[in-house]
């Protein structure tokens, strides 16, 4: 039996991760400030004795005894990120390097789930790992994009200075139940409102294109990551099926029998025009590739915030 040290996870993908990690029969110690994650997400296991909630900011050190350490923390969407650009910046930089200081303390691996915004508005299509990417260090998404890749060079250095065993997994865009409603990411956006008969924005004129993985498929390959002696990463996790934002636009209301009209606004900052991940390390390592399509993922998903809307 394994001790597993999640960060956020009370959050979406923490919280199913934490799911699965307790369902094989090991022990998790679950960190959260609970900025974006919710306490309901992980209530089936508040009071199981291989369970341990900790209310934990990552920005300040803590002192636990693990055999491997998940770390999710950051918000992760726009609204969230851009709300305290400083702080999402600092639980980027400390966050990750308090969990490598304690990872190098008790020797224990480290997973650190980065992002496809590492990539920034790519100039190569589709990213593989190798990619250096595209990024604005002084625009609004900065906190969160140049966060993200100052913790990998971190875990790189802990690696190479301190034999930190290191694992870096590159998320694309995610979904699935237990996202929050009000988070402003394209597939929650659309689905609320879609249910409210609310108009359905599209931000530009929705040809930008983004691949969607469906969190079962996500989680399948992050555990894959974790548990492999391969490669340390970075290693690219997402849908390589590539659909426009007005494809999906289209596909939520049809799913949603939805009354809802399609309104333009203008593009946000430094949105990328196009994102899809090159997944062939994925495949060659991890024997990976995702088996959730967007039609079926969507039907998964949909009844979920039905539930949120209704409760």
């Amino acid at each position: 039996m394994q001790i597993h040290l999640v960060t956020g996870g009370a959050g979406f993908l923490g919280s199913h991760l934490i799911d699965r990690l307790m369902e094989d029969g090991d022990e998790v110690i679950c960190l959260d400030n609970y900025f974006t994650g919710r306490k309901a997400n992980i209530a089936r296991w508040i009071g199981h004795p291989r369970f341990e909630l900790i209310r934990h900011d990552v920005t300040e050190p803590i002192k636990l005894e693990v055999d491997r350490i998940w770390h999710l923390a950051c918000p992760a969407s726009p609204i969230h990120y851009q709300f305290n650009p400083v702080k999402t910046a600092k639980t980027s930089f400390l966050g990750t390097y308090n969990m490598l200081g304690l990872a190098r303390r008790v020797g224990a691996r480290l997973l650190l789930a980065s992002t496809s915004e590492v990539y920034g508005d790519p100039e190569v299509h589709p990213q593989p790992e190798n990619y250096w990417g595209s990024v604005n260090p002084i625009g609004v998404r900065s906190c969160y994009d140049e966060g993200k890749r100052i913790a990998e060079t971190l875990c790189f250095d802990y690696q190479r200075m301190n034999g930190v065993e290191v694992r870096v997994a590159r998320i694309f865009n995610t979904y699935g139940p237990r996202m929050l409603e009000n988070d402003g990411r394209v597939v929650s956006n659309f689905i609320v409102q879609a249910l409210k008969g609310e108009d359905i924005t599209i931000y530009g004129n929705g040809s930008q294109t983004r691949s969607f993985c469906y969190v079962d498929d996500l989680l399948d390959a992050m555990m894959g990551v974790m548990d492999q002696g391969e490669t340390v990463g970075p290693v690219n996790i997402g849908n390589p099926v590539e659909f426009s934002i007005r494809e999906l636009a289209e596909k939520v209301l049809e799913k949603t029998d939805s009354s809802s009209k399609l309104v333009e606004k203008p593009l946000p900052s430094d949105d990328p025009t196009q994102r899809k991940p090159d997944i062939s390390l994925a495949e060659k390592v991890l024997e990976w590739s995702p088996k959730v399509q967007l039609e079926e993922g969507l039907d998964r998903t949909i009844p979920y915030f039905q539930s949120i809307l209704e409760s």
